[in-house]
């Protein structure tokens, strides 16, 4: 474990060294705590570093007095896994998080006992969030990272003075207050952070940005202007965030004193009933692209695993419009359409962000000593589709250097720019007073590309899928590679567990298990690395009754029992429901488990079935339909015409069907076969 942080302008530092760190989101509470291991060292194989969870206060005292630390809801077992993984952490202790949770994360005793003082600088409220910082520090101490532990930064409050609470001086104090709180009751770490973005106060602490591809707390019910989340931009702030509590302007703090660090780049999107925009793999790449090209050296993602809002045991915990909310969302998913799904399957932003984690973890020392450079005919606008967006970070001693491209803006064409001339040659040396090297770059790069190419020598692409051409005096030479898009393969995830001094390589996929040429071949795969032992077929799902009750569609959805198998490879099993409506909900004995937000019929719904036990159960779904004229954004809008003519609304269940995701682990070193932990 580390044993020094610190920062200063530029970046984060550790150990004497600046370090570019990759941090997610992933919310403890709101996922099964017999899968935090697995969930981690798949957030740690993407290139995660930093774990970072909201402590959701409702979640831990929904009846004043009564606090629950077991379960989902044990934090001090999730930071002592978190440990136990190599991986650190922030923890963001609120005491108001939002994170699209009942109250903002304020029990509803809480908002009664301090109606019209929360999240000011009243006494009865300072003292509630006391005692909740008490019971916070009770389950986490001695995993600081004085004491060997992950804890490497706290975050105060959120969005404060933002998304309410105060401003100015006041809201100076408060954050103050809370912060000084903390310490005198033990917290102690080398960083205190405070969300920076929409004029929230930050009082000192140091403050990390956020950005996301699209809102869908938006109250607009129509495409939205282009965000401006994917132009190179000195500006660190994204209005957008949160306006649905009212629009901040500018931010609150120099930012020459602080590096540029984001919590909160939109990892995905959590949709609502009202708007439903669908982040992609590409969206969420071109922005982190953009954010680095931008200055930024800590790209941190929410969320990057999705969860399940735990049970109430007075309410449902979701944000909604019957607390005050503006926004109502599902009951219990937590999706996020996040890298890791609400079920611990990857996305294709899963892959992409990997690859962009490992142009990270290779560069990062080096990016933090770079200088940002974006050239003044850059576009401003996110609106502009014509003119190529790129920037440069540089070290002004070596002359080395990354250009950064982007010529993605999502749910838009751009402009296609063939042997495009980034001037380091020819105008920037003179303009920066640098030496670059002595060839500009000529560079191709189409609509809806975007990449990071270095130029220490033969320029290299290292992330993307443009072509880069380098111009001479004997012709030209072509580097790099052409590729007409990058794809990535959602079918298997891999993750490295260390366990007993031995390092476990664990396979999942939803096909059978194949080892690569680069993995020792272990007992049960044939040379080939295909696994050879007998796997158990899954199980059969059949729908036994189909009826309309209440204008909805109601069908009993029976699944057989799992079949055990001697290598324990069934995992678990997807049930993936193929289905056209406002919404769906499952139930099981007349209790809600799991519930969707159609988003389109490229999207079905997929749902992890370990969790409810392998034994036989007689699902009960339920379909609302989707009115053709509903007041909402639908960005993946289905067709109402039917052989019947044109429908007023639809309401389908087409298919549903059981998918096996297979799990094998073994040794690197022997190929011996491990047990799963």
């Amino acid at each position: 474990m580390h044993s020094s942080y610190t920062y200063d302008e530029k970046s984060l530092i550790r150990d004497g060294k600046r370090f570019f760190p990759i941090m997610g989101e992933i919310h403890y509470s709101r996922y099964p705590q017999q899968y935090w291991k697995e969930a981690l060292l798949k957030m740690k194989a993407g290139g995660v570093d930093i774990v970072s969870s909201y402590v959701i206060w409702i979640h831990h005292e929904e009846i004043e007095n009564e606090w629950q630390w077991t379960g989902e809801r044990n934090l001090r077992a999730f930071v002592e896994t978190v440990r136990d993984t190599g991986l650190t952490m922030f923890l963001r202790v609120g005491p108001w998080v939002h994170a699209e949770v009942r109250n903002g994360g304020f029990p509803d005793w809480l908002m009664q006992k301090c109606s019209g003082k929360l999240r000011t600088n009243d006494e009865a409220y300072f003292s509630e969030v006391e005692k909740f910082f008490r019971e916070i520090y009770e389950q986490v101490k001695g995993l600081f990272l004085k004491d060997g532990g992950p804890i490497i930064g706290i975050q105060v409050e959120n969005e404060f003075g933002h998304c309410g609470g105060l401003t100015g001086p006041e809201g100076e104090a408060h954050m103050k207050r809370l912060q000084e709180m903390l310490k005198n009751i033990g917290f102690e770490v080398p960083y205190w952070t405070a969300t920076g973005w929409g004029g929230a106060v930050t009082a000192g602490l140091l403050p990390v940005m956020g950005g996301y591809c699209d809102a869908p707390w938006d109250q607009r019910t129509t495409e939205i202007e282009p965000s401006g989340n994917f132009v190179f931009t000195y500006e660190r702030n994204d209005h957008a965030i949160g306006s649905d509590f009212g629009l901040g302007e500018g931010i609150t703090f120099d930012m020459n004193e602080y590096p540029y660090l984001t919590a909160e780049l939109g990892g995905g999107l959590q949709v609502t009933y009202k708007r439903r925009p669908v982040a992609t793999w590409k969206d969420i790449a071109a922005m982190s692209i953009a954010k680095m090209g931008s200055g930024c050296n800590l790209l941190g993602y929410y969320m990057y695993h999705g969860g399940t809002n735990p049970d109430g045991r007075l309410s449902s915990l979701q944000e909604t419009t019957a607390t005050g909310s503006f926004c109502e969302l599902p009951e219990k998913s937590y999706d996020f359409r996040a890298p890791l799904g609400e079920y611990g399957y990857p996305n294709e932003s899963y892959f992409a962000l990997k690859s962009i984690a490992d142009f990270v973890h290779k560069n990062g020392e080096e990016l933090c000593e770079m200088e940002t450079y974006i050239p003044p005919e850059n576009p401003v606008t996110p609106a502009n589709f014509t003119d190529l967006r790129w920037s440069i970070r540089f070290n002004r001693s070596t002359g080395d250097g990354f250009v950064f491209v982007n010529n993605y803006q999502r749910r838009n064409e751009m402009y296609d720019h063939f042997e495009v001339c980034i001037p380091l040659a020819s105008r920037l040396s003179k303009e920066l007073g640098c030496s670059f090297r002595e060839k500009d770059l000529v560079l191709n790069v189409p609509n809806g590309s975007f990449g990071i190419f270095n130029f220490h020598g033969d320029p290299v692409v290292e992330f993307g899928c443009q072509s880069i051409v380098y111009d001479d005096d004997f012709g030209r030479e072509e580097y790099g590679r052409t590729m007409p898009d990058l794809k990535f393969d959602c079918k298997s995830i891999e993750y490295i567990e260390e366990k007993d001094g031995k390092s476990i390589r664990h396979i999942e996929s939803v096909e059978r298990p194949r080892i690569t040429s680069r993995h020792t071949i272990p007992a049960g795969f044939n040379p080939e690395g295909l696994y050879t032992a007998s796997l158990p077929e899954p199980p059969q799902v059949k729908i036994t009754d189909r009826k309309v009750e209440n204008g909805n569609l109601v069908a009993v959805l029976h699944v057989e029992p799992w079949k055990e198998d001697h290598f324990g490879t069934m995992h678990d099993i997807l049930l993936n429901i193929n289905y056209t409506g406002n919404s769906a909900r499952l139930y099981e004995k007349g209790k809600l488990i799991a519930d969707n937000i159609f988003t389109g019929e490229d999207y079905p719904w997929k749902i992890g079935l370990r969790r409810f036990g392998k034994e036989m159960h007689d699902f009960t779904l339920e379909i609302e339909p989707l009115e053709k004229d509903a007041d909402i954004y639908l960005e993946n809008r289905p067709s109402f015409k039917t052989p019947l003519g044109e429908e007023n609304s639809l309401c389908l269940l087409k298919d549903v069907v059981c998918t096996p995701v297979y799990h094998v682990a073994y040794e690197e070193e022997t190929g011996i076969p491990a047990s799963s932990s």
